[in-house]
């Protein structure tokens, strides 16, 4: 049994289908890409399995259908959603940022040793904890989406575009962050725009299009791929 499984997945945006009968699988432990052009559905299909959108299909988490959830209930399951964007509290500091992903949880001390470990992953947050997080560079910023993501504690974590806007050098420092959170035991579903980067980082890739699975394998094979090598790696 996968850690997630989905079947048939159907998203509907009024009479428009942004997902038409999507279906992939993530093993424990894994770390698997999405790629696609814009408007593919990728996004969507994040924000379906964190119960953010209305869904039809089968989106089994554990066994067990996510479907019924509300999204607070599903991050309660072991799924955290680091949206595109960031989507921060601004006006808040880091660490307070930090906390809200631990909303849900009672273990105090767990919260605690947590914490510090978001400040050995990424250690200018721990040197930024009391600065406001609306000051930060866009790769702080980041950072902090992704600690603020893994305080939940996640079983599944699900990214979203975390490399967008960033300088090369943050990029490649923020994959090389998400390679390590898989060493780390989370397993992880990343949505990317930079197709080289994801197929270095990543287990295996789903390609979406127009709403629908285009093409998925080992990330290595897919790399060898002559139409993904000339539609999302820009080689002829």
């Amino acid at each position: 049994m996968a850690l997630l499984e989905i079947e048939n997945l159907v998203i509907r945006y009024g009479k428009a289908l942004a997902l038409d009968g999507v279906s992939l699988t993530v093993e424990a432990g894994e770390l698997v890409g999405v790629l696609g052009p814009n408007g593919a559905g990728k996004s969507t299909l994040l924000k379906a399995i964190a119960r953010a959108v209305p869904a039809e299909g089968r989106l089994d988490f554990e066994g067990a259908s996510l479907l019924p959830f509300r999204p607070d209930q599903v991050v309660g399951l072991g799924v955290s959603h680091c949206p595109e964007g960031r989507r921060l509290f601004p006006e808040l500091s880091v660490l307070k940022n930090l906390m809200l992903g631990a909303y849900l949880r009672a273990d105090t001390a767990g919260i605690g040793l947590d914490l510090e470990r978001m400040y050995r992953l990424f250690p200018i947050l721990g040197a930024r904890a009391g600065q406001i997080a609306g000051t930060l560079s866009g790769g702080e910023q980041q950072m902090v989406a992704l600690a603020r993501a893994l305080m939940a504690r996640p079983k599944l974590l699900l990214l979203d575009e975390p490399s967008t806007g960033l300088a090369h050098k943050i990029k490649q420092q923020i994959f090389d962050v998400i390679q390590e959170i898989k060493r780390g035991g989370v397993t992880v579903l990343l949505v990317e725009q930079d197709a080289a980067s994801t197929l270095r980082v990543t287990d295996r890739v789903y390609v979406l299009e127009h709403g629908r699975v285009a093409m998925d394998g080992a990330a290595r094979e897919l790399t060898q791929n002559q139409r993904v090598q000339k539609l999302y790696l820009g080689l002829d």
